[in-house]
């Protein structure tokens, strides 16, 4: 299996409905590293799995929306939590349809997954991996 990664950040702010999340539960900030990983079975006619200038361009706009924002008020996430996990699917989803639409350099149906990684500190992280669809 052959991967390409590419890595950004995003600072939010957000809180948390639920007892299960304590403090959490408050307004709260973080900055989370945000880690997309393409993953093909086999590297194409050029010798890549996909362009790493291309996916790091659709990283940035996906995040691009949420960054310095409260993810309260943001309409995508309109009464959720937004945990990393679902983070980490609403940033997946997005890298997906740019693959589906040709935008990284490679025909979508010869990548084998998208794993995106969020970070929230040094000694804790979430992922979401699935094939593209």
């Amino acid at each position: 299996m052959h991967a390409v990664e590419v890595r950004d950040h995003i600072m939010i702010a957000h809180s948390f409905k639920g007892a299960v999340f304590g403090p959490a539960q408050a307004l709260h900030g973080a900055t989370f590293v945000v880690d997309a990983a393409f993953l093909a079975d086999t590297l194409d006619d050029n010798g890549i799995v996909i362009d790493i200038g291309r996916a790091h361009e659709v990283l940035k706009e996906i995040l691009g929306p949420l960054n310095y924002k409260n993810l309260d008020e943001v309409p995508a996430f309109k009464g959720r939590n937004t945990t990393t996990e679902v983070l980490t699917r609403h940033i997946h989803d997005g890298l997906a349809e740019a693959a589906r639409g040709g935008r990284l350099g490679r025909k979508a149906n010869e990548l084998k997954a998208i794993k995106v990684t969020i970070s929230e500190s040094h000694v804790a992280r979430a992922w979401y991996e699935a094939p593209i669809g």
